[in-house]
């Protein structure tokens, strides 16, 4: 082990020996009456508060006919309450210094506010008052699906690597609603009604399946505080009964070909992987996300070095591992050909590079440098206010306790070489595999247009 290894480790360790007090162990968490989930962190460092209620329901709970209404809804709750008028709540923001956004996935939907402390009654308030007095206007829905199919034309459509990615997942997955994107299918948008983002509001906007994260200076008595004088008094519904949704087995290698505008081809690759479920007991998704690290996690992992610097057939090459989800977890493998090469000459690279870690293995020097890359990237990530709220927000809605943390950062320091291996020689086959290609096509002079000012964030 290298002389720079052995104290960039070490840093890490004196960093995660102080962990406790950074991450989890300081946070207060109640359940209201009602069953909405409050919790707060405090963070003194500036006079900042973020304020994030998430609702435990996204494109997995959509049924068909109405792919990408978590998203439409998300939109419609900037549109006006019984109190606030349309467009109002960010105007509010703003005029008392803040700003405000939301985001979709498959698994969550979640709004924000970043507002100076003092401010934090009002965010809060405004939260409630959308929670349970949204006004859903058929004018408003009009003007606002339109929105949303402009943002699907400009996000996707208009975006090849987009595009194969949706396809990817709508070819990869036959029963999981986890193959339907986000944003919608365009058909779905042009045929959905006030009364589908009604309906969805009316079974999944409760205080029972609401998380409220608070990161900020503040403390967790005023928060809490707070949460029950404007969410306390809502009423909680009974949620819908959500059904098992288990993706049948793949029973062989599946291939689809996008034809899109573009300058070069792409290839993506994917295949099933465990999310994590127990942090305390689990050992494969900690592999697994070592192994993403091991490929591409640093600009000296494997893919970026031998694909793009050594064999020059690819421009960019990378490896991540989605898995902290409700449903299905995946484990993602891409690549762009430099000019000259072509889409099957970058599949051929991946595919060594994994066929080299099932038959080699992964040294333990390789393994201990990309642990102290990830390790490190987690830590230092946990500067901002909105990251903690959002890796809060993010293990709860999976079921994961927020209070474990540092206990997963341990977990990822333990894994083994072998482990890596094993979790690439068990997941990685032929018969799992799906494989997407991007076919430009001729660019016409057109390039993609940039997302207007204001859209709302899809994950």
């Amino acid at each position: 082990m290298t002389k720079c290894l052995k104290i960039a480790l070490a840093l890490i360790a004196a960093v995660l020996g102080t962990m406790p007090v950074l991450a989890a162990q300081n946070t207060t968490e109640q359940r209201l009456a009602n069953g909405m989930q409050v919790i707060v962190k405090p963070d003194r460092r500036a006079p900042v508060v973020v304020v994030m209620v998430w609702y435990r329901v996204g494109s997995i709970d959509e049924v068909t006919g109405v792919s990408g209404v978590a998203h439409a809804l998300e939109h419609m709750m900037f549109k006006g309450t019984r109190t606030v008028g349309s467009g109002e709540y960010s105007r509010i923001i703003a005029a008392a210094g803040g700003r405000d956004n939301a985001f979709t996935s498959n698994d969550y939907t979640g709004y924000f506010a970043v507002l100076q402390k003092s401010h934090l009654e009002l965010a809060i308030r405004l939260e409630a008052d959308r929670m349970a007095n949204l006004i859903l206007s058929p004018d408003e829905w009009a003007k606002e699906i339109r929105v949303v199919m402009e943002e699907r034309r400009l996000r996707t459509d208009d975006r090849p690597r987009s595009l194969v990615h949706e396809q990817l997942m709508a070819v990869a997955l036959s029963a999981h609603p986890y193959r339907n994107p986000v944003v919608g299918w365009m058909s779905d948008l042009q045929h959905m009604r006030v009364e589908d983002a009604r309906d969805f509001y009316q079974r999944w906007y409760t205080p029972g399946n609401a998380i409220l994260v608070v990161v900020g200076d503040v403390s967790g008595q005023e928060v809490i505080a707070l949460a029950q004088k404007h969410f306390g008094g809502i009423a909680s519904r009974a949620l819908p009964e959500r059904k098992p949704q288990d993706e049948p087995p793949q029973r062989g290698v599946k291939r689809v070909t996008v034809k899109a505008p573009a300058e070069l081809p792409y290839v993506s690759m994917v295949f099933r992987a465990p999310t994590l479920r127990n942090p305390e007991q689990d050992i494969e998704p900690y592999a697994l996300e070592m192994l993403a690290a091991v490929l591409s996690g640093n600009a000296a992992a494997r893919l970026p070095r031998n694909l793009v610097r050594v064999e020059r057939v690819a421009s960019s090459a990378g490896a991540s591992y989605d898995g902290l989800a409700r449903g299905p977890g995946f484990f993602y493998l891409s690549a762009t050909p430099v000019p000259g090469k072509s889409a099957g000459e970058v599949e051929q690279g991946l595919r060594r590079e994994m066929a080299k870690i099932i038959d080699e293995g992964v040294a333990q020097e390789e393994l201990e440098r990309a642990k102290a890359q990830a390790i490190a990237a987690h830590v230092y990530q946990r500067d901002s206010m909105m990251y903690q709220a959002r890796e809060i927000g993010a293990l709860e809605i999976a079921g994961i306790s927020h209070r474990t943390i540092d206990l997963q950062l341990q977990k990822l320091r333990e894994v083994t070489p072998e482990q890596v291996r094993e979790v690439a020689r068990k997941y990685y086959t032929e018969d799992a595999l799906t494989i997407a290609h991007l076919d430009p096509q001729p660019l016409d002079g057109k390039r993609p247009a940039a997302p207007p000012p204001g859209v709302r964030h899809v994950q």
